[in-house]
């Protein structure tokens, strides 16, 4: 008898509101061969020219395969809800081909396209909403070595093996401990299932792409090569940094006036915030930020216990409060950027003493150097502001887990979960 010698299929196969054929078809329908039924056949009154109507249809069909291409890049990193992210994309998709038509002049209908851009977002918010609904992703355990930690993961229907054969459980994987030693029977049913088309994945590998975090413990299990960021991307970023930072500066100049204001009217002493921090490549700087807490000229404890903020702190002034909620208090570090110390998105900077202090207790911390530190990151759009040792490895795990997956799309999903948290305050101390 053969591991998958049932009556059940093995394999889970996706339903039909998560095939990408049915997903594209359905939003191209209805996204630009609808709008246009609509507009020619009910709205016969005012036909446009052929070069409009082609044109325009043209745009649609290519803002939505643009949006939705978008949209499966972003599904790629673990913990996204979709649904959040339909109407970031398609908007950028949509106004993409607006500046091309505009930018060639050409003929176009403001309502076919407008019309389809509504259609798009009402079409993949229903499809995403209803096969969302359908239930848990499904995956077979064996269990031998550390794969029986991967249960504590939730969102997930884990199927954990007693015996080598499947009995037809339908299951989307196989997660194994591929440095475990596994007996004759568990590889010989391990390359059944990989002959079958059953994707087999190592617990460890699973485990990132479910829970966004790259766990590492020991050196033996640390391959430094699949943790090196792209240094093409790495260069380019710094070039897409210092441009957006000189075109937001004169929107943000007058902004920085209107807090110096309220800061110095709220309590005593400078406006800036100025501390040495741990950046690239290990090299210190000096981050700036609006000053949050009272300012005191000498302090009785140490360095360490100063650098720490904690929930609640006494320290922090009434509109620091509000700048730490928004994350205003962030914004001066754009002249970091300027300067190359910093980027808008990456692992964020650590005061020196509590640097000092967790790459003597965190194996492997300083190793987040080899990115420049972020106003933002992925850590603290996942976890908010942490100080403790248990917490910050944690945080380092996020950390790897940026550093591994170095790419603009992981970027764009970080600029747009940060819009949210300004909103939220998720993680404001």
């Amino acid at each position: 008898m053969t591991p998958f010698e049932s009556s059940t299929p093995a394999v889970a196969q996706p339903s039909l509101l998560n095939r990408i054929r049915f997903q594209l078809a359905a939003g191209l329908f209805f996204a630009c061969l609808m709008p246009m039924l609509l507009r020619y056949d009910i709205l016969f009154a005012e036909k446009l020219t052929s070069a409009s109507q082609y044109n325009t249809l043209v745009a649609t069909v290519c803002a939505v395969l643009i949006g939705y291409y978008g949209l499966r890049r972003l599904n790629h990193y673990p913990g996204i809800t979709n649904i959040s992210y339909i109407l970031p994309s398609f908007t950028f998709s949509y106004s993409l081909v607006l500046v091309v038509i505009l930018f060639f002049r050409a003929d176009y209908s403001r309502f076919f396209l407008l019309f389809s851009f509504i259609s798009a977002q009402i079409c993949f918010h229903v499809i995403w909403y209803v096969s969302s609904r359908v239930g848990k992703p499904s995956f077979a355990v064996v269990p031998v070595g550390n794969t029986t930690r991967l249960c504590r993961i939730k969102d997930v229907h884990w199927k954990v093996l007693k015996r080598p054969r499947l009995n037809g459980f339908p299951i989307q994987g196989l997660a194994v401990d591929l440095r475990a030693d596994l007996s004759p029977q568990w590889q010989a049913f391990i390359a059944d299932v990989a002959v079958r088309g059953v994707p087999v994945y190592h617990y460890k590998q699973l485990s990132e792409s479910l829970t966004g975090k790259v766990e590492i413990e020991h050196l033996s299990e640390n391959n430094l090569g699949s943790l090196l960021p792209s240094f093409i991307y790495l260069h380019f970023k710094k070039s897409l940094d210092i441009l957006g930072a000189l075109f937001l500066m004169p929107l943000l100049l007058p902004l920085f006036a209107v807090i110096a204001v309220l800061i110095r009217r709220d309590s005593a002493g400078p406006v800036f915030f100025r501390q040495p921090r741990m950046g690239f490549q290990g090299h210190v700087f000096e981050v700036w930020k609006f000053r949050t807490m009272e300012h005191v000229q000498k302090t009785t404890v140490s360095e360490l216990e100063a650098a720490k903020t904690s929930n609640g702190d006494p320290r922090v002034t009434k509109i620091g409060r509000f700048l730490r909620k928004t994350r205003l208090d962030e914004l001066p570090q754009v002249f970091n950027v300027l300067r190359g110390e910093m980027s808008w998105i990456g692992p964020r900077p650590e005061a020196l003493p509590l640097s000092k202090w967790y790459e003597k207790e965190i194996p492997f911390y300083r190793y987040r150097h080899i990115v420049r530190p972020g106003i933002t990151g992925w850590a603290q759009v996942n976890q908010g502001h942490v100080a403790e040792v248990g917490e910050v490895q944690t945080k380092l795990h996020f950390d790897f887990y940026y550093i591994k997956n170095f790419s603009i799309w992981l970027d764009i999903l970080i600029t747009m979960r940060t819009i949210a948290i300004i909103y939220t305050g998720f993680g404001a101390r």
